[in-house]
């Protein structure tokens, strides 16, 4: 009779480790089972060498803040990417080449940035999502419902509010948002989406999507999507109160990426609502 054996713990090199989603990141993998941290990598300089699990506050893990992520791919199945476009961009051509699973969570990616992770995700298993959360990704499913229910007697409205170090506009989860509206209306995001109003713009044009964006204190993160129509408005409303939520989700995506095929993913497949 023969017996199947466990897999090993999923190991997981994480970029940006010194920042604020990265610490996170490390605290959840050493929180959750099925995965271990295999390298911490950070820009060069004064975290350069710092023990991951202190900064992290769990203590003393062993793992030490590394400018170069290539002496810890022998040891690594993923790579879980919360960091800026262009660092983005060099470690999807490093797992690519390596043929690993990337997990990406970057925002503010443009459109040229994006055709260059379809190129990588031929070679690679390349999750990507603007935002990693689960109640994210299901609001986005029921945003997408209700836009395609609603006809254009209901404006789209998308407002967020993050903390006030916050680079990018609008957030990467407002878009992801806004295309499951645009999805669910059955027209294109870049050609209906209104991203700022200001003096006199004139009445508001029938099937556009707006956003609008705030910063301010330390709001991890706040969405509310407006379906205002004649007398009635109907809002779909998601609140962040701690970024654990953003590295359990990334988690889940790196544990159900493994073996999978070559090709780009979103938190949609993960999740199944891909279909919805």
């Amino acid at each position: 009779m023969s017996v199947s054996m466990p897999m090993p713990d999923m190991g997981l090199i994480v970029v940006g480790a010194g920042g604020r989603m990265g610490r996170t990141l490390v605290k959840a993998i050493a929180q959750t089972p099925g995965v271990r941290l295999a390298g911490a990598v950070e820009q060069a300089g004064s975290l350069i060498g710092a023990d991951s699990g202190e900064l992290a506050g769990l203590g003393t893990n062993g793992v030490r803040l590394a400018a170069d992520p290539k002496p810890f791919l022998r040891d690594a199945d993923a790579i879980v990417d919360f960091t800026i476009p262009a660092a983005t961009l060099a470690f999807a051509e490093l797992a690519a080449e390596a043929g690993m699973v990337h997990v990406i969570g970057t925002t503010g990616l443009s459109a040229a940035d994006e055709k260059l992770l379809e190129v990588a995700a031929e070679r690679a298993v390349v999750v990507k999502s603007g935002n990693m959360s689960v109640g994210v990704n299901l609001v986005a499913a029921l945003v997408k419902r209700v836009a395609r229910t609603l006809d254009e007697s209901f404006d789209i409205e998308i407002v967020e509010m993050h903390h006030n170090k916050k680079v990018d506009a609008p957030s990467g989860t407002a878009l992801l948002l806004g295309r499951a509206a645009a999805a669910g209306r059955g027209i294109d995001l870049d050609q209906r989406a209104v991203r700022a109003r200001d003096g006199h713009t004139g009445a508001r044009r029938a099937g556009d999507i707006g956003f609008a964006a705030l910063r301010g204190g330390s709001v991890v993160g706040e969405h509310s999507v407006i379906f205002a129509g004649p007398a009635e408005r109907i809002e779909l409303v998601h609140r962040a109160e701690d970024r654990m939520l953003f590295a359990r989700g990334a988690l889940h995506a790196a544990l159900w990426a493994r073996g999978k095929p070559p090709g780009l993913y979103a938190m949609a497949d993960v999740l199944g609502l891909a279909d919805i």
